[in-house]
């Protein structure tokens, strides 16, 4: 059987620094802390030295690739710890820059989630619970206050999500996760044409490179080699020592790749389709990589534009808020384009706007919040030249599920808002 991957390197960054009012750990102190059970969760904490012993004996583990750039001194202070939020996370860490740098933004997840994983359930220090460790060595912990992957030795690491099905990726699929490089190696997607735990490395390969200034497409079997260049406004150091948002999109052959607001690169023959993925990379305890926010979905890029809309209502898993706020996250802006796309295509379409939420945190708070995310919703749709007469606004908690809310998934499905048609 052959076998083709596709592989997401993202850029080696510089040291990690502040993110918002946080601190965030020196990548090496968090990957030797992480070779403990003592995890620092606080401002106050201290990294514990004790560890640099568990730390050398991980290290050893596996022979590294030589370096030729050595990573720069990081910020030494401990993070904030994270409270426990009252409302599951939805969608993605916030991004840099206004929500208005997102107006062009063209990106729609998938409306079937089948992996959503923001490690907050997870125990510092440890292993999260929804991915298999298929070679080196990976923990949770928490970076700018906020729960994060770190693969932090192995040549090659691979993780890969614990998803029932060998082959979950439809035909049509979306991916989405926040990267923190911190100065090591790249992150690497990878996908196969099978179950990504069972397959090992090949030579023939398909995959897509995201460095500094360029972002390759390659496929080594057909000849596919594409570059597109990085925006100006984060290329070269400009990116460095930022969450960035990678969104991928693949469809009818055709796959889109995403950095933050951009659409860097569309190879729109890819050669192969894929249905699995795990991610690898090169663990480095001293600049480990780090991802966060990872979610997986079926369908996406929907084609309502242009078309009389006849459905009775849109179920969307693109607008995404702050932790138990009504705050839209810049990346729904893909989403709410389309919403106006088919209200600018419609002209008499009117909407009532229903938020809803997954079952944690009491009802009560539940329906409170619904209802804002709901008018947040509203309020952003009238700045992009939508007739407030147009839309209405309801909020309905926990009270109308569309999945279970005893996994992830589930209650990821569940928080949503739908566009009603009046």
């Amino acid at each position: 059987m052959k076998y083709f991957k596709i592989l997401i390197a993202t850029i080696a960054l510089g040291s990690l620094t502040q993110l918002g009012s946080a601190q965030i750990l020196k990548p090496g102190e968090v990957a030797k802390e992480a070779g403990t059970s003592e995890v620092n969760n606080t401002e106050s904490s201290t990294i514990n030295s004790g560890v640099d012993k568990a730390a050398g004996a991980i290290k050893g583990l596996f022979k590294k690739k030589k370096k030729t750039d050595s990573a720069p001194a990081a910020a030494a202070n401990a993070p904030a710890a994270l409270p426990p939020p009252t409302q599951s996370a939805q969608g993605m860490v916030n991004q840099q820059g206004p929500i208005s740098a997102y107006n062009n933004y063209d990106f729609v997840p998938g409306d079937q989630i089948v992996f959503d994983d923001n490690f907050m359930d997870d125990q510092n220090g440890e292993f999260p619970a929804h991915w298999n460790l298929g070679a080196g060595q990976a923990v949770v912990n928490t970076i700018a206050g906020r729960p994060a992957f770190l693969l932090t030795d192995g040549n090659y690491a691979h993780v890969s999500p614990l998803i029932k099905s060998p082959s979950y990726l439809g035909d049509a699929f979306t991916i989405e996760f926040d990267d923190y490089s911190s100065g090591g190696y790249h992150p690497k997607l990878y996908f196969y044409n099978s179950n990504a735990n069972a397959i090992a490395a090949t030579s023939d390969q398909a995959y897509v490179s995201l460095g500094t200034d360029v972002i390759g497409v390659v496929n080594k079997t057909t000849g596919l080699d594409l570059q597109g260049k990085i925006p100006a406004d984060i290329l070269g150091e400009k990116y460095l020592n930022k969450w960035h948002h990678i969104a991928i999109a693949y469809r009818n052959n055709q796959i889109k790749v995403y950095v933050d607001q951009y659409r860097v690169a569309v190879a729109p023959n890819l050669g192969t389709k894929p249905r699995a993925f795990d991610i690898e990379g090169i663990g480095d305890p001293n600049n480990p990589i780090i991802i966060a926010n990872v979610r997986v979905a079926n369908g996406g890029g929907m084609t309502m534009l242009g078309k009389k809309f006849t459905d009775a209502k849109i179920i969307t898993h693109g607008i995404n808020f702050d932790i138990d706020k009504a705050t839209i996250k810049p990346e729904s802006m893909g989403t709410l384009n389309m919403i106006v796309g088919i209200l600018r295509d419609n002209p008499d379409l009117k909407f009532e706007v229903d938020g809803h939420t997954d079952n944690t945190g009491g009802a009560a708070h539940n329906a409170t919040l619904s209802q804002q995310r709901a008018d947040a919703v509203k309020a952003q749709l009238i700045t992009m030249s939508v007739d407030a007469s147009r839309l209405t606004t309801k909020g309905f908690g926990d009270t109308k599920p569309i999945s279970d809310n005893l996994t992830p998934e589930g209650k990821a499905n569940n928080r949503r808002v739908e566009f009603v048609k009046q």
